[in-house]
């Protein structure tokens, strides 16, 4: 789409479409890298994670090395499609800041969408949490242990324990034993609520501390095994 924009623009103004075609094709590679680390690199490195300075500082980094890149980009075009005549090329054509300023505006007009789709994305995301959160505040879970039904409010319960068949369930300074698996608790309890090991998942809300290889919930750690290491670490950091 953005290469067909700028033959367009090109082409009209140059009258010849075809060379025009390829002076885009030279120049369109370095713009798209641009925005491909810009987006998938100094984004979600710096601005994501509140990183100002760094992202201001590697984006200019950035932009510098990409000019200079399209400056050596255009040295080649110029031989390629004018036998580097320069004066047979059209004025628009030979202007290095129209030639800049067109070609990113092109390419980075659809990278600050992207970031602006990633961020109301998020927003969306939180407001989930959110809801959930409000939604834990009266929800129960139903659980079958000594012979009774016990009802235990979502935002009660703290961490569960799977012991073989059976499931430890640890909540408001009580615990309870059912028999029942824990991979059938994974699948119908919330987002709040993250497997760290076989043997273990926790509520989001009640973890003190966290490293790369435990939680803490109070005065209880819990280890975080090599299987859901990356899982847990992502909705454990937010």
């Amino acid at each position: 789409m953005a290469a067909s924009i700028l033959v367009a623009v090109f082409g009209s103004t140059y009258g010849d479409y075809s060379k025009s075609f390829y002076f885009v094709t030279f120049l369109l590679p370095v713009a798209m890298a641009t925005s491909y680390f810009f987006n998938y690199y100094i984004v979600p490195q710096f601005l994501l994670k509140k990183k100002y300075t760094r992202f201001t500082l590697y984006t200019i980094y950035t932009l510098i090395i990409s000019f200079y890149l399209e400056m050596v980009v255009i040295t080649i075009s110029f031989i390629v499609l004018a036998n580097y005549n320069y004066g047979e090329l059209d004025p628009m054509m030979t202007n290095i800041f129209v030639l800049g300023f067109t070609i990113y505006l092109v390419v980075l007009l659809k990278a600050f969408y992207l970031l602006y789709r990633r961020f109301r994305e998020n927003e969306f995301r939180l407001e989930q949490l959110k809801d959930e959160k409000e939604a834990l505040k009266t929800t129960f879970i139903t659980v079958r242990a000594d012979r009774s039904n016990h009802q235990i409010k979502l935002n009660e319960l703290m961490y569960l324990e799977s012991l073989s068949d059976y499931v430890k369930i640890y909540f408001n300074d009580q615990s309870l034993i059912t028999r029942d698996t824990i991979s059938s608790f994974e699948e119908s309890l919330p987002e709040t609520f993250v497997r760290i090991h076989r043997s273990y998942i926790v509520n989001l809300d009640f973890i003190t501390e966290f490293s790369s290889k435990s939680v803490t919930l109070g005065n209880t750690e819990l280890p975080i095994s090599r299987t859901y290491k990356d899982t847990a670490l992502r909705y454990i950091s937010g």
